[in-house]
């Protein structure tokens, strides 16, 4: 349930869009996000120790509930990879694994109620505490820049330094003199294209999606009985459908990080 804007409902979503940041280090450029950061180990830890856990018990009889949970995501995320690159999957497979899991459990942050999170750690004085990771563009670019580094490692492993260098300057117009720079060029924003891409489409549907239940939760202090039936009609709904859209866009960032890193791998 929301409380009580105060100021009106712009002011209570300004307020709710702020993130946790130390006293010496305000929003901006250079903004640490603490609420962000806390959210994302806390969430990777728990997916570590689940999976360790189920791994530790798991038999080869008939499997329970949990150990079959877990056999579905892996065989489920190994099949994606599988249909995609050809090669080593060793990497790739864990690595696919912890994407798709990780931003999903992110993702899902969202479908807490949004002064739930705010109203325990003010509370205890902490202040403002944002629950969505995935809706903060500092940990949307993070995560792509690290698939970034992770291209070009594969793509000097697979081609080596003469091999990566010469595509970047040769293709796809060429290997003349004159066009070494425009085929740079365009390689280079294909390169960069790529983690824009991953970190903006995952941040703007949650972000979108994080305002949307602001927008709703709203309705809930607003004074009147059917608006606040409005709200919890809509929140409901909204809650329902979001589903949907956190794990088509946790298969969305997995999927596109298999592809780019297989590109990596092809040569013109």
């Amino acid at each position: 349930m929301a409380s009580e804007p105060q100021g009106g409902l712009t002011e209570y979503i300004s307020h709710h869009l702020k993130h946790l940041t130390p006293h010496s280090n305000p929003e901006g450029f250079w903004a640490v996000h603490i609420d962000s950061i806390t959210v994302s180990l806390v969430l990777g830890v728990l997916f570590c120790l689940w999976f360790w856990m189920k791994a530790r018990k798991a038999t080869a009889g008939v499997p329970g509930r949990g150990q079959a949970f877990v056999e579905i995501v892996l065989e489920f995320v190994d099949g994606q990879v599988k249909d995609v690159f050809h090669g080593d999957r060793r990497v790739l497979g864990p690595l696919a694994l912890t994407v798709f899991v990780w931003v999903f459990l992110m993702n899902a942050m969202d479908l807490l109620p949004v002064d739930l999170l705010p109203w325990i750690t003010e509370k205890f004085g902490i202040g403002h505490f944002r629950a969505v990771p995935t809706a903060d563009t500092s940990m949307t670019f993070a995560m792509s820049l690290t698939v970034l580094v992770l291209i070009i490692f594969y793509s000097f492993k697979a081609k080596g330094f003469s091999g990566y260098m010469n595509e970047m300057f040769t293709a796809p117009f060429g290997k003349h003199p004159l066009l070494w720079l425009p085929n740079f060029a365009l390689n280079l924003v294909e390169l960069l294209s790529k983690p824009v891409s991953l970190a903006m489409r995952l941040f703007g549907n949650m972000y979108a999606g994080e305002l949307v239940f602001m927008l709703i939760a709203g309705l809930f202090s607003a004074g009147s009985w059917l608006l606040y039936g409005m709200g919890i009609v809509g929140y409901t709904v909204w809650g329902i459908f979001h589903i949907l859209i956190i794990s088509i866009q946790a298969f969305i960032f997995m999927v596109l990080t298999i592809v780019y890193i297989s590109m990596a791998h092809e040569h013109h």
